[in-house]
């Protein structure tokens, strides 16, 4: 069904309800894990031990925000506007290297200064990027078999967005970004054998990165002997495993974590979970996965059922980018993938992270609200029926 046609879906009042639970709870355990995990340092650093739950909280409070607002813009408005945003989100990646704009903070320069506050354009480009791959998936729709038309010019644009974000570097972002575009590809109909060729393509350039940098070769090396490496590389995977094993079942309770106070590295953002689980424990844990596999679950059944195709590519796509970032960052700190600085998506401290993600689930919920006729006719049946029942009674 093209994603153009105005006339084959209708908008209800639908909020889809599960979704929304599932985000609220991990963003109110996130900020309990923040205050935990932060307090130490924040008390250290800047005299006061709600330094930065305090502006996490703000930043959740313009989150919803955002949410209202994108609940609310139809999601075909971002059809024409998908070039527009990519233009500007490839400018704001190459602004962050502007002297007097770009800030540089572990060795990395992600953020562009904005005075008041520091904003990451890497956490906005995963959610455009999805949005331009959701367009132009839906105006080649029935080419997307076709090697040169369906994958070609995707991987062009990937790779162009790849390139500025490596030289940030931010390594754990531009994999991410080619594991969304592998999925979004899958999904709009590509062929398996030219996906196939496309990710034997990029191993090399992707075993070239890793070899040609001395700190990535270590932290790969750190993934099968931490220990071995325990106060170098393999440092923080070494005091993120002593913190699960900590945590054992039940946790040492919240705000009894011993690896927060300065043993972990950024306690309160790459390593969240690690504090996490110690505090809280497996099923502290297993709270957090049932409550993404949940996201997961309704974006996959709202991408499903959309009778729109860019609607649908679009869901795919925001629902791939939380679940794989949710996945490498829970892999990351139990030392199953080496390091790559990517969140927790609605729990780690972070402003630009939290708002974008907020953003992005306003979308999906706003994709979720519209039916095809065939539904819409069914849910006034049953209301119908209902209000019927209520009237006898």
């Amino acid at each position: 069904m093209n994603g153009e046609k105005s006339n084959t879906i209708v908008r209800v009042k639908s909020y889809d309800p599960v979704l929304l639970f599932g985000v609220m709870a991990l963003v109110g355990l996130g900020l309990v894990m923040v205050y935990s995990a932060s307090s130490a340092l924040a008390l250290k650093n800047f005299g006061s031990d709600i330094f930065f739950v305090k502006r996490q909280f703000i930043f959740f409070l313009v989150g919803v925000l955002v949410l209202i607002v994108t609940r609310h813009i139809p999601f075909r408005s971002y059809y024409p506007l998908a070039y527009p945003f990519l233009g500007i989100t490839l400018l704001l990646l190459g602004l962050v290297h502007a002297p007097g704009l770009g800030h540089t903070a572990g060795g990395a320069t992600r953020w562009l200064n904005l005075g008041f506050v520091s904003f990451q354009p890497s956490e906005a480009a995963r959610v455009v990027f999805v949005m331009y791959l959701a367009y132009s998936m839906t105006k080649k729709h029935s080419l997307m078999n076709q090697f040169t038309v369906g994958v070609v010019p995707h991987l062009l644009v990937a790779g162009i967005v790849c390139a500025l974000l490596m030289s940030q570097p931010d390594f754990g972002s531009s994999v991410l970004l080619c594991a969304v575009t592998g999925i979004m590809l899958f999904a709009g109909g590509a062929r398996i054998k030219h996906l196939l060729l496309l990710v034997l393509s990029i191993i090399p350039l992707a075993v070239f990165f890793v070899v040609g940098s001395e700190y990535r070769l270590r932290r790969m090396m750190a993934v099968w002997d931490p220990w071995s490496c325990a106060q170098d590389a393999g440092y923080q995977v070494v005091h993120s495993l002593m913190a699960f094993g900590t945590g054992g079942i039940v946790g040492t309770g919240v705000g009894n974590s011993y690896q927060k106070l300065f043993y972990l590295p950024e306690p309160h953002t790459d390593f969240i979970f690690s504090v996490l689980g110690e505090e809280m424990g497996l099923w502290g844990v297993l709270v957090v996965v049932i409550l993404y596999g949940l996201v997961i679950w309704r974006g996959l059944v709202i991408a499903r059922q959309v009778p729109d195709t860019f609607g649908s590519y679009l869901a795919t796509g925001i629902t791939a980018t939380l679940g794989l970032q949710a996945c490498t960052n829970m892999a990351v700190t139990m030392g199953l993938l080496p390091t790559k600085g990517l969140t927790l998506p609605f729990i780690s401290y972070g402003g630009t992270s939290l708002v974008i993600n907020m953003a992005a689930v306003g979308i999906l919920i706003n994709i979720a609200s519209y039916k095809g006729p065939r539904e819409v006719r069914a849910v006034r049946r049953k209301k119908a029926m209902e209000t019927k029942e209520r009237g006898r009674k």
